[in-house]
């Protein structure tokens, strides 16, 4: 979702988590068990809320997936697991095996949720599409992650617009049994309160895009990918890593909420961060009022620049997008 069992084993006990403790981010008065007020004139997508469900926009249930869509997740993951050894970030590859979620067919939310609780305190919630921001804000800041309640077909096997249960679950999920990357969620949900205050909520969507989507890690090995939209599909999780036209600079939060991005085509630009406790602390400890009062309401940065401040690892040839990127069926290089 987007701005989306341990048998045989010793069970694990919970890790060291946050969760308990108020941070700058969190702005104390605010009670986050409550869905926040949408203030006039706020600039977000108009969404029409199915009539089975609430404001809550959750699911009566998670659907039931027949045969055909169970064998479409199995076949998803297989190829998946073809490609991510030696390109998935070892926090994603961890949460996959510990939550086991190969073990045939969508796995059930329900089972999902109670062993997430245990490692991290999150659970799993069915909804039927994209939800609003305020919405989906209000879920995260109570460590529940929403997942459509839908699958891709065939016709779409490759590439789907709107997250499905594969790119939510299979992208997302494993990452929120790391403690670190499951408070730094926690608390960009809770730092959605302040975006809307500032109407800003473009630019804390930027930040969620270069990090819960499309980030990159270093780590001992090499650079890693931890962003589910790279995670769920095979030609990003290459092209991000491998190709030449990308370009490819360290995370720097005030740089990256200036930034656009492109939904629909493989990245010009990834960020890259330290660690996970880098970037807890590189965002909760930053001053988001004061940011938010010098952002103008578009983006300062194309999502294809290089700037004089960047920290850059690799600058890309950007032949791919010169190209046509996508439309034009370039060769992702």
């Amino acid at each position: 979702m987007r701005l989306a069992s341990d048998q045989g084993k010793t069970p694990e006990s919970p890790l060291p988590s946050r969760f308990d403790k108020v941070t700058i981010a969190t702005m104390p008065e605010i009670d986050f068990s409550r869905l926040p007020e949408m203030g006039e004139g706020l600039f977000t997508a108009p969404l029409k809320r199915p009539a089975h469900v609430g404001e809550d926009w959750l699911e009566p249930a998670q659907h039931a997936y027949g045969s055909d869509e169970d064998a479409i997740w199995d076949e998803l993951f297989a190829r998946q697991m073809q490609i991510l050894p030696g390109r998935a970030a070892s926090a994603f590859l961890s949460g996959l095996d510990r939550l086991d979620l190969g073990r045939g067919g969508v796995p059930d939310f329900g089972r999902l949720s109670a062993e997430l609780n245990r490692l991290t305190g999150w659970s799993v919630v069915p909804v039927p599409m994209l939800i609003p921001d305020h919405v989906f804000f209000w879920h995260l800041a109570n460590r529940r992650f929403p997942a459509g309640n839908f699958i891709r077909t065939r016709d779409t096997f490759d590439y789907i617009e709107e997250p499905d249960v594969f790119h939510d679950v299979f992208g997302h999920v494993p990452m929120l049994a790391d403690p670190t990357y499951a408070d730094y969620m926690q608390e960009y949900g809770r730092a959605g309160w302040k975006a809307m205050r500032y109407n800003r909520l473009k630019a804390l969507g930027a930040l969620y895009w270069y990090t819960v989507e499309f980030g990159l890690i270093q780590e001992a090995e090499g650079l890693r990918a931890y962003g589910a939209g790279i995670l769920s599909g095979p030609a990003e999780a290459v092209f991000c890593l491998e190709a030449e036209s990308p370009n490819r600079i360290m995370l720097n939060v005030d740089r990256v909420m200036r930034t656009d991005y492109v939904i629909d085509d493989l990245q010009p630009t990834y960020f890259v961060i330290e660690s996970f406790e880098k970037l807890y602390h590189d965002t909760v400890d930053r001053d988001f009022d004061r940011l938010y009062k010098s952002l103008g309401a578009g983006f300062t940065y194309a999502n294809t620049a290089i700037i004089d401040v960047d920290d850059v690892l690799h600058r890309g040839t950007q032949e791919y997008y010169l190209r046509g990127g996508r439309g034009s069926g370039a060769k992702a290089v």
